[in-house]
C-alpha cells in the first residue's frame, strides 16, 4: 500500500508499506491463517482480515537505495459478488480466471513504531473498489486441462 501527500505521482509518495522479501525470495506475499478468512453460508461474501501482519515501510520505494523499515498493518476486506459470471483468460499466456464481478471494501491501519508514524483509512462502510472479481484463477500449464 502507497501513501502520496497530494496526487498519487511518484514525487509525492511519503510511505511505501509490503510485506518483507522472504529468504527464498518470494515477495509482496504473507501467510493467511484460515482463521483470517470467511466465507458466508451462500458463498457470496468473502471476508479477509489480519492483525498486526509484519511489513515494511519504504518510502523511497523502487529506489534501490531505500532503507527498509519495521511496520504493522491491520486491514480487513470484504468481497461481495453481484452474482454477473465473468470469465478472463489467455491461453497462449497460460492464464484463467472464472467467476462472478464483486463489490470491495477495505479499512486499513498502518504503524511504524520507530518513526512514530501511525495511519487509518475512513471505516469500511465508506470504501467501495471500482472493479473486483470473486472466483477461481488457473495459470500456467495446468490451464489446457479445464475448460
Amino acid at each position: 500500500m502507497t501513501l502520496f501527500r497530494g496526487p498519487a505521482v511518484p514525487a509525492n509518495q511519503i510511505h511505501d508499506f509490503h510485506p518483507p522479501i522472504a529468504p527464498s525470495g518470494l515477495y509482496w506475499v504473507v501467510p493467511v491463517p484460515a482463521s483470517a478468512v470467511t466465507v458466508s453460508a451462500d458463498r457470496k461474501t468473502i471476508t479477509l482480515e489480519m492483525r498486526d501482519v509484519p511489513v515494511v515501510d519504504q518510502p523511497r520505494w523502487p529506489a534501490l537505495d531505500s532503507i527498509a523499515t519495521p511496520a504493522r498493518m491491520t486491514f480487513k476486506m470484504v468481497w461481495g459478488s453481484s452474482g454477473e459470471p465473468v470469465r478472463y483468460g489467455n491461453q497462449s499466456q497460460q492464464f484463467r480466471f472464472t467467476g462472478t464481478r464483486a463489490k470491495c471494501q477495505l479499512a486499513v491501519e498502518v504503524n511504524v513504531p520507530s518513526a512514530g508514524f501511525s495511519w487509518k483509512s475512513d471505516p469500511i462502510e465508506t470504501s467501495m473498489a471500482n472493479f473486483a472479481v470473486i472466483g477461481e484463477e488457473v495459470n500456467g500449464d495446468t490451464t489446457h486441462d479445464v475448460n
